[in-house]
């Protein structure tokens, strides 16, 4: 019978970080990472370290938060299900110089898990609209008058999950995102529950029963 959780270790999180760098790199190279929180946290810090090049400065991190998951109205408040409407609890200041900063380069979206995809096509769609009205504010002249389009550097975006789900999507990426190779999934899983560490009340349980989980894994099928 099949697991309906899988269970996931921060050794197995810094190991899926350590093997997607080598192809991030090679398709997109980005200069900014913005992190989605609170699932996206840890892989953007572990994933930074991969991607650094020796001489290079570390490649700054940004956050912002989305929530698309709701509580079933148990008992447990980690009983969650899928909602239908993103909320934003943090974002980025329009005004502020670290959205200016977003302007001309690439920027790397990472999230733990690629499930609905409403996230992350909400993430996408609002940052790109963002970034579009940043550049026009940089780009306008003294008069007031916009730059001509030539003027305004063109930023990319490309997305990372440790997890994608091998399930129908209600959310969309762009195209031009996709086709470019710009959307990195570490593995894709069957459509079960996945249980990170940093969800953990116990640690050491967590881990025994994920060690359990790869070891039954490891049997040969009957």
């Amino acid at each position: 019978m099949a697991d309906s959780k899988l269970w996931v270790t921060y050794n197995d999180v810094h190991k899926l970080c350590q093997q997607s760098a080598a192809k991030i790199l090679s398709e997109f190279q980005p200069n900014l990472i913005i992190a989605i929180g609170g699932g996206g946290y840890i892989p953007a810090r572990i994933l930074r370290s991969f991607l650094k090049k020796p001489g290079s400065p570390n490649i700054p991190i940004q956050a912002i938060g989305l929530s698309l998951y709701e509580t079933l109205g148990s008992d447990d408040p980690k009983l969650e299900v899928a909602g239908t409407q993103v909320t934003r609890t943090q974002w980025l200041d329009l005004s502020s110089l670290e959205m200016a900063n977003l302007v001309g380069k690439n920027v790397l979206i990472v999230d733990e898990v690629d499930d609905t995809r409403t996230t992350l096509e909400y993430a996408v769609r609002e940052l790109e609209a963002d970034v579009a009205l940043a550049a026009d504010l940089r780009a306008a002249r003294a008069d007031g008058r916009a730059a001509p389009a030539v003027d305004k550097p063109k930023t990319n975006f490309a997305v990372f999950v440790l997890h994608n789900k091998d399930k129908q999507k209600k959310g969309h990426l762009p195209d031009h995102l996709v086709a470019a190779g710009r959307y990195i999934a570490a593995v894709t899983t069957p459509d079960v529950w996945i249980a990170y560490p940093w969800e953990a009340d116990d640690i050491d349980e967590h881990d025994r029963r994920a060690a359990e989980q790869k070891q039954r894994a490891a049997l040969p099928s009957s």
